[in-house]
């Protein structure tokens, strides 16, 4: 895996203008209450060009016409912090292992940063993101441009290095895929159980412990966001994560939940009865849901915008709610004047990688981003219909949403989540099995 990530350093240079400098940050642990930490997780970016997850680090790359260098700054060997608070890498084997060129001490980096920063004409850097980075290179700046009749000289132009990075990010490789379908069939696991689990008087809090559990038995012990497990009316909480509420017979419940897998985020969604049979009202809206998210996913292959799936997900949708009259109205006014959002108000999916909702760029409503092979996405139509809606009642507090992850391949997609029931009758017969 080494050798992957100096691959992607190596493509980041070849990127760099010349004479230039990058500088990426690594993530700070961050305190819970008193002395203790968050678990922690390290920065996405920083991961992705160096594989190192420890804290207090930093990445520089530095490309000169007659050489480039890959340098970490981190933490150093420390027995007696090692004693308390676990393994440090250090930086020997930081060459040895991570294959940087170079490695300093995490406290030496200021020193650094102002002796080789001296004459480099470009600086990459996630401008505006990490305030401590930003005055370490503001005093490095200005000290060389003080000392500039000394012959110093600091550098001209200034640049964000993330849009760079995070286009990289977007384009899957085959060790990404991989992790990426691995985090999908735990997250499916995790679904499973809580469906064969799930009963009245359960807690919702209960239902993700279950899931929680299946994660860990299957391998992993991180979940990629905080998971949503909403009963009934809380499913029209779009993130909802309270997770205090008792299930009830007769209620659906939402899980919206996923691991995380060597970094990479599974992410999905499903909707199902809390005592194993769907109603006749809540069985029409879920197949309408259903119906739709099928044919979304149908529409997914490279050239098309994933805007344009949505748009044809509203039709769908409002076309639905106007033939069970929870709409009323014209068609086209209804979708023009979007009063489709009081039943769907979010979009049809995102980028899916080391970050749940991955970096990447969309593209603009006039102009959307067309996929492309080998990015990977989520398809999640939803249709909400709060207790407080202009319904009847027998549509009331029904929530539901049903997500998949996706990769883009040359003639389609491949669904990693496909382990997960998702017809009426897959999860009946499932929940009745249990």
């Amino acid at each position: 895996m080494s050798n992957l990530f100096q691959q992607r350093r190596t493509q980041f240079f070849n990127m760099m203008q010349p004479n230039s400098m990058a500088i990426f940050p690594a993530a700070q642990e961050t305190v819970r209450n008193n002395d203790c930490e968050y678990p922690f997780r390290q920065n996405s970016d920083f991961y992705y060009l160096t594989g190192f997850a420890e804290p207090d680090a930093m990445l520089m790359l530095i490309k000169r016409s007659d050489k480039q260098l890959a340098i970490l700054f981190n933490r150093e060997k420390d027995k007696a912090a090692e004693i308390w608070h676990g393994y440090r890498l250090g930086q020997s084997a930081a060459v040895a292992k991570l294959m940087f060129d170079e490695a300093y001490q995490i406290e030496q980096f200021d020193h650094h940063l102002t002796a080789l920063l001296d004459g480099i004409e470009t600086l990459y850097y996630p401008m505006f993101k990490s305030p401590a980075l930003d005055k370490s290179i503001g005093l490095a700046v200005n000290q060389l441009r003080a000392d500039k009749r000394k012959g110093f000289v600091a550098p001209t132009y200034y640049s964000d290095c993330l849009p760079i990075v995070h286009e990289m990010r977007l384009f899957k490789s085959e060790e990404e895929v991989a992790l990426l379908a691995e985090a999908a069939e735990i997250s499916a696991a995790g679904h499973i159980r809580a469906m064969q689990t799930c009963h009245s008087g359960m807690w919702e809090y209960q239902l993700e412990g279950e899931i929680k559990h299946e994660f860990a038995l299957q391998g992993t012990r991180e979940v990629a966001y905080n998971s949503i497990v909403a009963g009934g009316n809380n499913a029209c909480i779009l993130h909802y994560t309270n997770n205090d509420k008792q299930l009830r017979s007769g209620e659906l419940v939402l899980i919206d939940a996923g691991a995380e897998y060597q970094g990479y985020a599974g992410d999905i969604t499903r909707t199902f009865p809390v005592n194993g049979k769907f109603s006749e009202h809540q069985a029409i809206l879920y197949q309408l849901v259903l119906d739709i998210q099928v044919a979304a996913i149908n529409q997914v292959k490279p050239g098309v915008a994933m805007l344009d799936i949505n748009k044809k997900v509203v039709e769908k949708l409002v076309d639905g709610l106007l033939d069970l009259g929870l709409m009323k109205g014209d068609r086209n006014t209804l979708i023009e004047d979007e009063s489709y959002k009081d039943f769907y108000m979010h979009g049809i999916g995102h980028y899916l990688g080391l970050d749940v909702h991955d970096v990447g760029d969309y593209g603009t409503l006039e102009s959307p981003r067309v996929l492309e092979v080998g990015m990977a996405i989520t398809i999640e139509p939803g249709l909400y219909v709060s207790e407080d809606a202009d319904v009847d009642d027998c549509w009331k507090g029904i929530g539901i949403r049903i997500e998949d992850d996706l990769v883009v391949t040359a003639h389609g997609a491949d669904v990693l989540s496909a382990d997960v029931p998702k017809t009426i009758g897959e999860i009946e017969a499932l929940m009745a099995d249990a």
